[in-house]
């Protein structure tokens, strides 16, 4: 190999400004942190689980936060205020603990698994149950879709321990120590509007579990089985996403009737907590 000095240097002169502004650019290709945390905080109008008031269709106030690792592993807490048929034998809090795994699949799609134990401090005992849950979420273009799946193995927490409200009411076990299940499933669906800021979204779920009611005087799914579902949509301005949408049970009065006064607003007996009804919140993100 034959070496020109005249030729390199003019190379070493052309690749040096080069150099030079490589140094001095910013660097837009930054490696992401391992550990990310992000939350946010909400004011509610209602706070409706599966399309039944949890706070007696009152305000409730709501914020949570999460831990992330890059490598999909996730844990966090959640929590709201309650009232009601919510309150789960005198807790005015829920507070949810989560931890999962998610992992990126072909394509636009995630699977996210995990558990959720629902924890009501200051309740009565019996009060606290864990339910294991997954979701795959793909995207198409502007659309979101997701199905999920939620089963909580048996528990004296969801189990029939009273067959009637007005069993519940009277404070005398029909089944004392009783244990059941509940399987949830569920669809979500979300549609960017392009050149706005609104989302479009849709959900529909399905409980299966005791008919009747647990050791405190609620379930998850007291009537046995039933769909909820709602319409509805979100607009974002920076951190702040202001949410109306639909919400909805297909619930009978007569089968509403039967775990009354507990399954009742204000639990007096009378005033739906499963009926139909607008939503509004408010999230800021961060």
């Amino acid at each position: 190999m034959t070496f020109r000095p005249a030729a390199a240097a003019v190379a070493l002169l052309a690749a040096a400004p080069a150099a030079a502004q490589a140094q001095s650019a910013p660097a837009d290709t930054a490696v992401p942190p391992p550990v990310t945390i992000s939350g946010s905080a909400a004011i509610v109008s209602d706070y409706r689980f599966r399309g039944v008031s949890q706070t007696d269709r009152n305000l409730a106030v709501q914020g949570g936060i999460t831990v992330a690792h890059d490598s999909g592993v996730y844990a966090g807490v959640w929590g709201s205020n309650l009232a009601g048929w919510g309150t789960f034998g005198g807790a005015n809090m829920e507070l949810d603990l989560i931890g999962g795994y998610k992992a990126k699949l072909a394509g636009n799609a995630t699977l996210d698994v995990g558990l959720t134990w629902y924890m009501y401090p200051g309740g009565a005992d019996k009060t606290d149950f864990a339910e294991p849950y997954a979701k795959l979420t793909g995207t198409a273009g502007p659309a979101t879709l997701t199905a999920g799946v939620a089963y909580a193995p048996r528990q004296q927490a969801i189990g029939k321990w009273y067959d009637t409200g007005a069993a519940a009411a009277a404070g005398v076990y029909d089944h004392p120590g009783a244990r059941d299940d509940n399987l949830y499933l569920w669809g979500d669906g979300a549609l960017a509007l392009a050149g706005t800021p609104i989302t479009a979204k849709a959900h529909i779920g399905h409980s299966w579990g005791q008919d009747g009611l647990g050791p405190n005087a609620t379930a998850v799914t007291p009537t046995g089985s039933y769909w909820d579902w709602s319409l509805g949509a979100d607009a974002t301005v920076r951190n702040l996403t202001l949410t109306l949408s639909y919400v909805d049970t297909d619930i009978t009065g007569r089968s509403a009737a039967a775990l009354r006064p507990s399954f009742s607003k204000g639990q007096d007996g009378t005033g739906s907590i499963a009926g139909g009804t607008i939503v509004a919140a408010l999230t800021a993100a961060f």
